[in-house]
């Protein structure tokens, strides 16, 4: 069966290049523009999700607030969290590890390294 993928990020152009890339890579792609938007599609779709790519700077709920958010529901407290933003001071990262994710990469993120990473943390 497919690795399902949520990626979370507020610009379509990042969605949909990360969704072209990851669909070649043989996996099941869904996509949310925010927060809010991924919470309401994570709990009206059957299936899980298996990793989530989730930026930081959002409308509506930003990464951070989502990953505290969903890391509080038991079917995702340990689904890989890869954050990728723009955001990339010490401080930032130290957020993002702190609140729920497994990884912190810095945008633009090559896909090659995008695809390892992710092969990594699905292992």
């Amino acid at each position: 069966m497919k690795k399902h993928i949520m990626l979370v990020d507020d610009s379509k152009t990042i969605r949909n290049l990360l969704a072209f890339v990851l669909k070649s890579e043989g996996y099941k792609i869904t996509t949310a523009e925010d927060g809010l938007d991924a919470i309401e599609k994570i709990y009206s779709i059957d299936e899980p999700i298996n990793l989530l790519i989730v930026d930081v700077n959002m409308p509506r709920m930003d990464g951070f607030t989502f990953i505290k958010t969903i890391r509080q529901q038991e079917l995702y407290k340990d689904v890989p969290i890869i954050v990728l933003s723009t955001e990339g001071e010490e401080k930032d990262i130290q957020t993002g590890m702190s609140v729920g994710a497994n990884l912190y990469m810095i945008k633009p993120a090559h896909p090659e390294k995008m695809v390892r990473n992710i092969k990594m943390l699905l292992g």
